[in-house]
């Protein structure tokens, strides 16, 4: 999930009624949009006749190669209509999003299986050693969905198709970061199938079936850390209260997998056969291999913590850009930093530039930690396990795409630009862009994209995001849009852009 800290940008995206302009590329630019002038004006040192005579040059250039992008008027385009009847895509792309449909698919399977039991089982109801193996199984996905190896696999795997394969198989492939939704189903159908567990062995306990005291005690201490979990892992729990979220997910998670150690156990020795010794039951029973698999994924990212130092680089009082050189990322990988590795952490896209050793983090104010690191720049931080693939991995997928950021989205965004794996147009949207950015990363996006569009929203307004980035696809002739936006400017562009029947990939709040 993308963190607040990550991204910092303006919250809303009304139309607004000045034209559209940018901020002043480089001189190596090919287009020098008119409005940037004021700019050179502005920061000039030459004197009156000189910087008239710079006007002069620059419209002449406009003149000769505006033809390559206008965006003069587009608060006037009439968006097309959407593709299909209101209440359809409403369904399609907001109540039942690829991540609820994932989730949906993986909870309803784990309840039929559970049906079926119960039917086969008679009046006797489901043994409880065959709820508890389910239990775990689902348990151990779940944790598996979120590991990082396993992620990098997957988006590795999905993005290996080629860009010749039909839109419609890309288009889905693309969609890869919603595996989020296995991870959350597996989590609550895991946590149903131990509450059903739980009644299952109180009544075999009750019977003097297999069941001992031991079993059923760990079983609801763990019934009481997963609702605990579950609880605030909600979305709206997580908007909230995410650094409750942090540490419940963290601590009473560790506290719940060590305690189903100690269930599969007392749980081995209750259907221990006779003759057989508790260690020969454990090494062949499935639920040891998973409990023990899945205890090694999530102690494997904290053998790769350590403290690697760091070089700031102050862009302004609202931003600072931090350099590693422990580790060489790709385009669409993020890291977690931390001062305090047990108590916080905090996910931050990774700037690589081609030839160059290490990465880099853009940093916007955002919250405490934000602030604070802005204000008292690290020499050293603490990260751990590998840099993982997020949303924008998807973008090489695709033969022409249109980036979109606003703010410090730019971080995600930025070594895609620089990588050039595919044809690329890059719209940005920030407040005062250079002087909270710094020349540096500006220019070094003009150079690898000449025809980028910066937008400074607080010399022009905030633009409608939505006919601007349809204007943008249609110039373009894009095949995708990927966005890295504030949650409500993600949904609203990706809906305005999937409704009408345009790819658009941005980040999901839902896990």
């Amino acid at each position: 999930m993308p963190n607040n800290d990550v991204v910092d940008v303006p919250r809303g995206d009304h139309p607004s009624t000045v034209s559209v302009s940018t901020i002043t590329p480089p001189a190596q630019a090919h287009v020098a949009p008119v409005s940037s002038l004021k700019y050179e004006l502005e920061t000039s040192s030459q004197n009156t006749s000189t910087a008239a005579s710079s006007i002069s040059d620059r419209k002449s250039v406009l003149d000769t190669e505006k033809g390559v992008i206008s965006w003069e008027g587009y608060q006037d385009d009439e968006l097309p209509e959407k593709t299909q009847p209101h209440w359809l895509r409403n369904l399609r792309f907001q109540v039942f999003s690829l991540y609820r449909r994932l989730f949906g698919i993986v909870f309803v399977t784990n309840m039929a299986v559970f049906i079926a039991t119960c039917v086969q089982g008679g009046a006797e109801g489901a043994d409880a050693q065959f709820l508890g193996k389910v239990a775990i199984a689902n348990i151990f996905v779940a944790i598996l969905m979120r590991q990082d190896y396993v992620i990098n696999a997957f988006f590795t795997v999905a993005c290996a198709a080629p860009q010749s394969w039909p839109l419609w198989i890309r288009r889905i492939l693309g969609r890869v970061y919603t595996i989020g939704g296995i991870h959350s189903g597996c989590g609550v159908s895991g946590t149903v199938w131990i509450i059903l567990f739980a009644a299952q062995s109180t009544r075999q306990f009750l019977r003097n079936d297999h069941i001992t005291i031991p079993t059923l005690v760990f079983t609801y201490i763990i019934i009481a850390l997963l609702l605990g979990i579950l609880v605030f892992a909600h979305p709206k729990m997580r908007v909230k209260r995410h650094d409750t979220f942090e540490m419940t997910h963290r601590f009473l998670g560790w506290t719940a997998v060590a305690l189903v150690w100690c269930l599969i156990i007392f749980l081995i020795k209750d259907y221990q056969e006779p003759g057989q010794t508790l260690g020969q039951a454990v090494v062949r029973a499935p639920p040891f291999w998973l409990v023990l698999i899945m205890t090694f994924s999530i102690i494997l990212p904290w053998l790769r913590l350590r403290k690697v130092p760091v070089r700031p680089e102050i862009l302004s009082d609202h931003c600072i850009r931090l350099h590693f050189d422990y580790v060489n990322t790709h385009p669409g990988h993020f890291t977690r930093m931390s001062v305090s590795p047990l108590t916080e952490w905090h996910s931050f896209a990774t700037i690589s530039v081609p030839g160059e050793k290490g990465y880099s983090a853009v940093v916007s104010r955002a919250g405490d930690w934000t602030s604070e690191t802005i204000s008292n720049p690290p020499k050293e931080l603490w990260v751990r396990g590998v840099p993982c693939y997020g949303v924008v991995r998807v973008t090489p997928l695709f033969r022409r795409v249109l980036l979109v950021a606003t703010g410090s989205g730019i971080g995600p965004i930025a070594p895609v630009v620089f990588a050039k794996k595919t044809k690329l147009q890059l719209l940005w949207t920030a407040p005062a862009v250079r002087k909270t950015f710094g020349d540096k990363l500006v220019d070094s996006l003009y150079a690898a994209n000449p025809n980028a569009v910066i937008y400074d929203t607080r010399e022009h307004g905030k633009p409608d995001m939505v006919k601007l980035v349809y204007r943008m696809v249609r110039e373009f002739d894009a095949e995708a849009v990927v966005i890295i936006s504030n949650e409500p400017l993600t949904r609203k562009v990706v809906y305005g852009m999937m409704s009408r029947g345009i790819p658009a990939f941005g980040a999901i709040w839902d896990s």
